[in-house]
Order: C-alpha cells, then sequence, then structure tokens
C-alpha cells in the first residue's frame, strides 16, 4: 500500500481509503452489520488507513458501525474524515436521489460532531468535511469561525470540502480553495468524468490543498462488470440513471480498456493507476461491498503510475469524447503487444 500525505498538515493516509457509505446506508445492498464490521476489519488488515464516514450514511449507522470494527486498534493507526451539514434530526422520506435538508448553524455542527464522536468512540477526528454545501455555505463566515474553534479545543485536525454530484461543484471548490483554509477537497475524478477535476487540480496545487477523489470507477461503470443487459434493481442508487448512461458509459470504457494490458491491471486497477498518476490526488475512496474488491483496489496502490504521455493520452481521448479511428485502435493494440506488464 502507497500511504501520502495532506499537503500543510501531518495526516498520513492509505492512497485508497475505505468509502463508509456503503456499509451505512442501502443504495449498493444491504450488508448486515456482522459483515460490515468485517469488511472494516479486513480493510485495516490490508493496510487501509483511512476511512471516509458521514453522519448522514444510515443517519450514523456507518460511524457506530466504523467505531466497533476499530475500537481496539490504537487511534493513532488510521485516520477518520468526517463529514457534516445535512440535518439528520429531521424527518425525511428518501425519494430517488431527493436530498436531505442542510442545518449550518453554529451550534448544530457543534452537536453534530460530538454524535459523530460519540459514535466513532474517538474524542477527535483528522478532517471535517462540509458535505455538498452550496455557495451560500462556502460564504459563511460563522461556519468556518466554528471550525476553527473546534481545531483550537482540538476536536478536529483540519477541514476541508466535500462536494457533487449534482448541484454543480466546480464554482464551490474553486471558491473554497481560493478564500478559505481548507486542507482537503473531495472531488467526482475518473477516465469518463474528468471535468471539473482537470481544471480544478492545479488550483488545490497552488493552494496546498490535497484532493480526495471519489466516484473513482463512475460509479461502476469502469469494473468491467456491466453489460448492455445489465438491469439494476431498484434499491440500487443507479436504477435512477437513464439508460443512455449505461450505453454511452460501456461504449467509453472499452476505449481505455487497452490500459489493463500494458499494466497487467483489471479494469478497476486500470481506473485507480490512472487516478493514482495524478501527484495532487492524496486518496482514494472506491465503494467496497466485498473483500476481493479491497484486495484488487490495495493491490492497485502499488506506486506504479502512469506516464506523462500516457496520462496526456487519455486527457487526449476525453476531449475527442472518447472517438477514435481504427487506425488508431490498432496502433494501441500493437503498441502493448508484448509489453511487460
Amino acid at each position: 500500500m502507497e500511504y501520502r500525505t495532506f499537503p500543510k498538515t501531518p495526516i498520513r493516509v492509505s492512497a485508497i481509503s475505505f468509502g463508509c457509505w456503503t456499509v451505512g446506508d442501502d443504495w449498493w445492498g444491504h450488508i448486515p452489520d456482522t459483515e460490515a464490521l468485517d469488511l472494516l476489519r479486513y480493510a485495516f488488515d490490508r493496510g487501509i488507513t483511512f476511512f471516509d464516514n458521514s453522519n448522514t450514511y444510515g443517519r450514523g449507522r456507518a460511524e457506530r458501525l466504523l467505531g466497533e470494527a476499530l475500537a481496539a486498534i490504537p487511534r493513532n493507526q488510521y485516520v477518520i474524515a468526517a463529514k457534516f451539514g445535512y440535518d439528520i434530526d429531521v424527518a425525511h422520506a428518501r425519494a430517488g436521489q431527493r436530498e436531505r435538508p442542510h442545518n449550518w448553524n453554529p451550534s448544530y455542527i457543534r452537536a453534530s460532531l460530538e454524535g459523530s464522536l460519540r459514535r466513532l468512540r474517538t474524542d477527535y477526528v483528522e478532517l471535517y468535511l462540509l458535505h455538498n454545501p452550496r455557495m451560500d455555505a462556502i460564504r459563511n463566515d460563522a461556519i468556518f469561525e466554528t471550525l476553527e474553534a473546534l481545531k483550537a479545543e482540538g476536536k478536529i485536525w483540519a477541514y476541508g470540502v466535500a462536494l457533487g454530484p449534482r448541484i454543480g461543484w466546480r464554482d464551490e471548490t474553486i471558491e473554497a480553495i481560493t478564500t478559505r483554509d481548507v486542507a482537503v477537497a473531495q472531488i467526482i475524478y475518473n477516465l469518463l468524468e474528468q471535468e471539473p477535476g482537470r481544471e480544478i487540480f492545479p488550483i488545490a496545487a497552488a493552494h496546498d490543498v490535497g484532493v480526495m477523489v471519489r466516484v473513482p470507477t463512475s460509479s461502476g461503470m469502469l469494473e468491467g462488470i456491466y453489460t448492455r443487459e445489465t438491469v439494476f434493481p431498484a434499491s440500487d442508487h443507479r436504477s435512477h440513471r437513464e439508460r443512455k448512461w449505461l450505453i454511452e458509459g460501456l461504449e467509453k470504457a472499452e476505449r481505455v480498456a487497452y490500459l489493463q494490458q500494458r499494466y497487467g491491471d483489471t479494469p478497476t486497477q486500470s481506473a485507480l493507476r490512472f487516478i493514482l498518476s495524478t501527484p495532487i490526488v492524496t486518496s482514494i475512496t472506491p465503494n467496497f461491498t466485498s473483500k476481493a474488491q479491497i484486495d484488487e483496489a490495495v493491490a492497485a496502490a502499488d506506486g506504479r503510475v502512469l506516464t506523462t504521455g500516457e496520462m496526456q493520452e487519455l486527457s487526449d481521448l476525453y476531449d475527442r469524447n472518447f472517438d477514435v479511428s481504427p487506425v488508431e485502435d490498432m496502433r494501441k493494440l500493437v503498441a502493448t503487444a508484448g509489453r511487460d506488464g
């Protein structure tokens, strides 16, 4: 496992983190408590020391499970990113992908943190992230004054923002990075969704802000498990997407499959290696529902990165909307023939 440090902080984390959404909510299928605890402990045993959580994941269930799973492990051996901002205390029938309301009141921020610390069985979290804030929240001085006070009290080490996907998060990310003392921005970035990440990366680098990447396989599109006949169950969040998303995504994924031959990777590992090849990215947060997925992701964090030429090639391909000529396809096949993975 490769480990990286968030700029301007002492926080060192595994390049692969565990996104606790999958064990807290049922949007990827229900995982019973016993299985969830086993997965979390297995991830730690495989070298994953960074856990991304939120009080809204199962209204505290994911935090409770993480606290229980790691209770016997010394606190300085793992890192937690907790999120806040959604009001988990109001009744909310989550239909489709409708959002829970936000509550940015300073007193509620403090109460949210205390609740998270209690469920996590700790007296501090290393990172505390605004969860999908709009521009009004990022421009709200009271929120950041509260976060600075929590830092001074030792209850958080640093803070940041977690943004996307449907709210239009480019401007919010840039505003947070350039006007607030954030240590991290968590954004969506992958082979099929390279913008606005490509625009944000140099801005983050210029301000010493680390980047956490979520949705690294484009909601599973880059894992090589979907076909044109795939049908998602009604309980799966991907069932809310148009059929066009699946068909076009599969066609684009086929255009980058040659990377697997070059590095001896699985489709998922190619997707992760592409992201880890961007230096400003501190950690990637896949969605794990099995030990096999954990093993696969950990194996991709072996320190090998794509060349500058390969990264430019993939950037150019994205700019052309993954349109390549048969001649170019053949050149790639010839170039990978006999190459040591």
